[in-house]
């Protein structure tokens, strides 16, 4: 099997594994309260991380070493952040609509990245932009829907995200991705703990294997991403992390009886379309820059 194949099949193991975290997340986010949810899930992934870093080349010690500690903590706030943010879209504005709207998030780092890193945007990204922003109002459908707190929820992660994505890329510059790895996770974990006990609740005997199950979801996941990296640049992984929003569409018609209207479809298209794009173009320019 080349290296090729391998990375697309641990990039296809990876959005599977994300799409039943998502269905996961939103079962338990219907129930319990999203901060304990998310410092659940934070406290799982922390361990997997410091496990993770020492045995990577270096140890933890070498893992530890960072150009940008302050940056570094702030991308696992805004992490943490972002998540929060999704388990309450999950349970206020329904799987299928958060996902739908979050596939927008490509989007705003294009913008985001012309103020934040001072990038440039042609005329062919900057039309990619508009068209999946106009993508991302047509599923909202602002002329019949209400657009309350609950459309906000997925729009305001899928910023924070963006300027997530933002920091990673602009650290990735001095830091190896397993140094961001680990600070992402520490720092995620330090910032939840803050305020997730206070959200502490009791849990049925079941929910407690269903957690489980999230915090193994959410280490497995990660991990295939990581091995998918390691075989495939960004540009060829992108496309297939679209096939989440498929399988998440799925899991919300037959799991939780959503109803997928035909301006969620159309809007989707649209804005995973314009996210293809611009993907595409980053990766032609990125080329033509080396050359």
């Amino acid at each position: 099997m080349s290296d090729k194949s391998r990375g697309y099949i641990y990039a296809l193991l990876a959005v599977c594994i994300f799409a039943a975290q998502d269905g996961i997340t939103k079962y338990l986010g219907d129930r319990y309260p999203p901060l304990f949810i998310t410092l659940i899930r934070f406290w799982a992934f922390a361990a997997f991380v410091l496990i993770f870093a020492a045995s990577s080349k270096g140890g933890l010690r070498g893992a530890a070493k960072t150009r940008h500690p302050f940056l570094q903590s702030i991308r696992g706030v805004l992490l943490v952040t972002e998540i929060v943010l999704v388990v309450f879209a999950y349970r206020y504005a329904g799987l299928a609509m958060s996902q739908a709207i979050f596939q927008a998030a490509p989007l705003f780092v294009t913008i985001l990245s012309v103020p934040l890193l001072g990038e440039v945007v042609g005329w062919r990204r900057a039309t990619a932009v508009v068209a999946g922003l106009l993508g991302v109002l047509i599923i909202i459908n602002p002329v019949e829907a209400h657009f309350g707190v609950a459309m906000v929820l997925p729009l305001a992660a899928a910023m924070i995200f963006a300027i997530y994505s933002i920091a990673t890329r602009a650290v990735s510059h001095k830091d190896t991705a397993v140094t961001s790895l680990l600070y992402t996770g520490i720092a995620g974990a330090v910032a939840i703990s803050l305020i997730g006990p206070f959200y502490w609740v009791e849990v049925a005997a079941a929910d407690w294997l269903v957690l489980a199950a999230l915090c193994m979801c959410g280490t497995l996941s990660h991990y295939f991403l990581i091995l998918a990296y390691g075989y495939l640049p960004a540009a060829q992984i992108q496309p297939v992390t679209y096939l989440q929003l498929v399988l998440n569409v799925i899991i919300a018609v037959v799991g939780f009886n959503e109803v997928i209207t035909g301006n969620m479809i159309v809007g989707s298209i649209i804005v995973v379309a314009a996210g293809l794009f611009t993907v595409w173009r980053e990766s032609r320019l990125a080329k033509a820059a080396k050359h």
